[in-house]
């Protein structure tokens, strides 16, 4: 508000954590009250990929960049599949006011954005140090609520935070994803011309969709792939049955033991098949559980678009984009299954592959959206996988 001093503005936001902390600040977006984890991002652009990624469901965004909604919003950058089901993060957490948008590709201010998703915010809060509270003691389950009379009952949304479970356990790859099959065709954006769709397919990928984000099928259609999209659920029969050169696993929310109750199957039946997998994310975690593995909770978690991470198959390092809150065990992986990525943050694992399989994941995101491009390779790589195995049973 131009001219008047946060110290003279009436509060119309609450994050209420559940230790009964209490931080206040000033609304937009969506009113009412909502729980969820509390993570924070460092990525220094594309808040409204990050908002829209579904593996945020049932998390609450800190932006620990100050400046956020000054490019506005636009129907082009969302990346959840269905948007109008509002797939991602529930809450966003700004330092300062959002702005009137700059940007020839805004289509309108981020409030009304933020409106149309329902997804609640407060801006006015010193977001360092929430992020120093959150490295220090971990994600805390929380509840936003922004009403603009300033009235809020505390005691009630203390209890309703101390309530909430959390993630652990909680399996939301059925709440984000397609409801059915799909076909995808549309290929990554060309400068002044936007997203086109792929002609002629020389590939047929089976994506496996717990939340998957757009710029990840619409680079597997840059490369050839007619990508067909399927639920969480779907089985190895009914996958196997399109015949698919390849089948990807997604990235998505929750937590990978839960969603691996019954997809873990699936993904055995594959691997036993000799069908190319490649996994990102919670694919990456669920690939690792299948192959015997185990997965943790993180204590802060990756949120960002500037982790390093090394590939110890090229001896590279990359800058990647990464959103998780489990990870990968490295020391829990059974013999023939080789860790190939690591980040250089904190040790943890961020790839495997098999040794005599053509099957390999990433815990961290090549698709960026946002975030560098240093790992698109990956998807060549992917494909290459393809090629190799369709010459071996060729020659065989």
């Amino acid at each position: 508000m131009a001219g008047e001093a946060w110290s003279e503005r009436k509060t119309t936001a609450v994050l209420v954590l559940a230790d009964g902390t209490v931080i206040e600040g000033f609304g937009l977006g969506a009113e009412g009250a909502v729980e969820g984890e509390v993570c924070f991002n460092t990525a220094l652009t594309g808040y409204q990929e990050i908002l829209t990624d579904p593996s945020y469901a049932k998390q609450i965004v800190t932006f620990t960049f100050p400046h956020i909604g000054n490019v506005g919003a636009n129907a082009d950058d969302h990346e959840d599949l269905t948007p109008a089901n509002s797939c991602g993060a529930v809450g966003a957490i700004f330092r300062a006011d959002v702005t009137a948008p700059s940007n020839y590709r805004s289509a309108g201010h981020l409030d009304e954005w933020l409106k149309a998703r329902g997804v609640i915010a407060l801006s006015g809060i010193d977001t360092r140090a929430l992020t120093a509270l959150i490295r220090e003691k971990g994600m805390p389950n929380a509840v936003i609520a922004h009403d603009p009379s300033g009235q809020f009952d505390l005691d009630a949304l203390k209890e309703r935070a101390k309530a909430w479970p959390g993630l652990i356990g909680l399996d939301l790859a059925k709440d984000v994803a397609v409801g059915q099959t799909a076909v995808w065709k549309e290929t990554p954006w060309l400068w002044d011309k936007g997203y086109a769709d792929l002609d002629k397919p020389h590939y047929k990928i089976v994506a496996v969709d717990y939340g998957t984000k757009r710029n990840i099928l619409r680079l597997m259609a840059g490369l050839g792939a007619e990508v067909i999209v399927m639920p969480p659920t779907a089985s190895a029969e009914e996958i196997l049955a399109h015949e698919p050169d390849g089948v990807f696993l997604s990235n998505g929310p929750g937590d990978p033991a839960a969603t691996g109750e019954y997809a873990v199957p699936m993904i055995r039946k594959l691997i036993e098949k000799g069908v190319p997998l490649f996994g990102i994310c919670l694919g990456h975690q669920m690939l690792a559980l299948a192959l015997g593995g185990q997965t943790a909770k993180m204590h802060q978690g990756h949120h960002g678009a500037n982790h390093p991470v090394k590939d110890f198959t090229t001896g590279k390092v990359e800058i990647v984009s990464m959103n998780h809150g489990f990870a990968v065990a490295a020391d829990s992986l059974p013999e023939g299954v080789e860790e190939t990525h690591r980040s250089l943050f904190d040790g943890t694992n961020c790839g495997l592959r098999l040794s005599d399989k053509p099957v390999f994941s990433v815990q961290h995101h090549p698709e960026a959206s946002p975030g560098p491009q240093d790992s698109h390779y990956l998807f060549k790589r992917f494909f290459d996988l393809i090629a190799e195995t369709k010459g071996n049973k060729a020659a065989a």
